[in-house]
């Protein structure tokens, strides 16, 4: 049964098929509702059939749509429409409306053979500013590969799928089916591959996978099942991409192999960590990684060798019972001088402590996110340059800022961030724009529903005369039909009044006459009355016509009166 031609939500009309997976078709698709283009994703049925899987897919999805960053592909809608396939069964068809991207998939890519190392470190810095964007507001992908990332026709990067993969892992689907919804092993994490729990940083190693196969032109490691592919991931260690291709060098062998411990605590912490590495091996110097002790406690592990030496040794004399003691106990006075001096000490703190007064000075290399909000966008990048803070543009539609004003930063004002961190700045376009329809030739009634269900307006209502059209019949619309306005404009009406205006015609000939009523701008029958009474002479004018000038019904006769003695 194909999808092609088929209306969704009464608002998506589905197109051409530009794409398959495992778990999805995806097409072309028209919105008739806004007039834009955009990509419909439409997953397979037979995952409707569990119900957790159709609450969890409505979550995440609605956990996508709320991310707007240039490096991720945009969710605008999903939903579920009830279908009747081949054998006549009713089954939920789930559906998710994406932004239309125009480019290549990185697979597609990869697929003609390894990247340039610096197209690949541009690729990968892009997925990483993608997933710092996600992870900061929560998201986890868990399903980064060369297939869910798109490279436009300008270059950039866009990483789409957010959130998918959690619904069907956090759902009952069997194993079969999530391996065929998340794609092969070969971009799995040890953890994932283990079935434990994932978090940020299993996109960071899934990402360093992605990394590998854009230097080498293959995925790190390859089985003949995705069990043996998995159990690869779990217990060997990868070849440096060096080793397959000489072009790469060892600053980037490092950030790789880095990328893909198999111990979380031992790979990058975050994707700013990693973007880092990458940024310095590009500029051809080979990293030094040292363990974060505070990205450790942060994922909830306890990293070992945290003793001092003098800690060691103290631990060791305290448990080695053959050590004999070889000088006599201190004197009693001076033990109770110590535990005098020790209290004092402990007061004084207390002391200082409670009458330590708050500052509200940033540290030095810290900044406070200033407010933004109803600035220009010039006005907003003038104060973060100010205080060494880049900022990048991302329009919204917004119903209560107007166009050009800043409604909100990410991350949001009053935040305490590090100096040269990226603000993302969000500038109202102003009320959504919609097309105004076009009503042309309908009833005034029909006309006004059809606004009103675009979200439009009526407003007032112009008569004028018209040949053709019947009355109370639409003869156009101020905005023009296909004008973009704003939701919630008014539409005002030009209507038929169902009459055309006559001319005086008293002063001219037969002919003459004739032929100005039956023009196309009056299409009235002119009907010659002959006039006995008075002698005909060549080029007399018409004596008498039966209807006044003025306004009269579309269609009517007009007698000529004309001489004919």
């Amino acid at each position: 049964m194909s999808d092609e031609g088929r209306m969704l939500a009464e608002r998506y009309r589905v197109g051409q098929l530009i794409g398959r997976g495992g778990m999805s078709d995806v097409h072309v698709g028209q919105d008739t509702r806004l007039g834009r283009q955009v990509a419909i994703k439409l997953l397979k049925p037979q995952l409707a059939t569990d119900p957790a899987f159709r609450m969890r897919f409505r979550q995440e999805a609605q956990s996508a749509a709320r991310m707007a960053h240039p490096t991720i592909v945009r969710v605008f809608d999903a939903g579920e429409e009830t279908v009747t396939d081949a054998s006549g069964h009713e089954v939920q068809l789930p559906f998710i409306v994406m932004e239309f991207v125009e480019g290549r998939l990185l697979k597609d890519i990869i697929h003609d053979g390894p990247l340039e190392p610096a197209a690949a470190v541009r690729v990968i810095d892009g997925v990483l500013t993608a997933l710092e964007y996600s992870h900061r507001a929560g998201v986890v992908h868990r399903d980064i590969k060369p297939g869910n990332i798109m490279i436009t026709t300008t270059g950039q990067v866009k990483v789409m799928d957010f959130g998918i993969a959690r619904a069907v892992s956090d759902s009952s689907t069997t194993v079969a089916q999530t391996t065929a919804i998340l794609g092969t092993a070969s971009y799995f994490s040890p953890e994932q591959a283990k079935g434990e729990t994932v978090d940020a940083r299993t996109d960071l190693y899934s990402t360093g996978v992605v990394l590998f196969e854009m230097l080498t032109g293959r995925p790190p490691f390859r089985g003949d099942t995705p069990v043996a592919v998995a159990y690869q991931h779990v217990s060997e260690r990868p070849v440096k991409p060096s080793v397959i291709n000489p072009r790469v060098s060892p600053a980037l062998d490092a950030v790789v192999m880095h990328a893909l411990a198999k111990a979380r605590e031992s790979r990058y912490q975050t994707a700013a960590e990693f973007r880092a590495d990458i940024d310095t091996a590009a500029s051809g110097r080979v990293p030094v990684h040292q363990r974060s002790d505070e990205s450790a406690a942060f994922f909830g592990t306890t990293p070992t060798g945290s003793l001092s030496t003098s800690e060691l040794a103290l631990r060791q004399l305290t448990e080695d019972e053959t050590m004999a003691r070889t000088q006599r106990r201190p004197p009693a006075i001076w033990i109770w001088s110590g535990i005098i001096g020790v209290v004092v000490i402990v007061i004084a703190v207390m002391y200082w402590a409670f009458n330590l007064q708050p500052t509200a000075e940033v540290p030095s290399n810290a900044r406070e996110v200033p407010v933004l909000t109803d600035l220009t966008y010039e006005e907003a990048v003038d104060q973060l340059q100010e205080l060494g803070l880049p900022a990048s543009k991302v329009d919204e539609t917004n119903d209560d800022v107007e166009a050009g004003k800043v409604t909100r930063s990410d991350p949001p004002a009053g935040e305490i961030v590090d100096v040269s961190t990226p603000i993302t700045v969000f500038v109202s376009t102003g009320k959504e724009a919609i097309a105004v329809p076009d009503v042309r030739n309908k009833s005034l009634a029909d006309a006004k529903a059809d606004l009103e269900a675009a979200g439009l307006k009526p407003g007032t209502e112009t008569r004028e005369t018209s040949p053709t059209v019947a009355a109370d019949v639409v003869l156009g619309t101020t905005p023009e039909a296909s004008s973009s306005v704003e939701l919630g404009s008014t539409v005002n009406f030009t209507i038929s009044n169902g009459s055309v205006t006559l001319p005086d015609v008293t002063q001219q000939t037969l002919e003459a006459a004739s032929s100005v009523l039956s023009a196309e701008n009056l299409q009235l029958t002119p009907v010659p009355k002959p006039d006995p009474g008075c002698p005909a002479q060549p080029g007399s004018p018409i004596t008498r016509q039966s209807l006044p000038p003025g306004d009269v019904p579309q269609g009517s006769e007009v007698e000529l009166t004309y001489c004919a003695g």
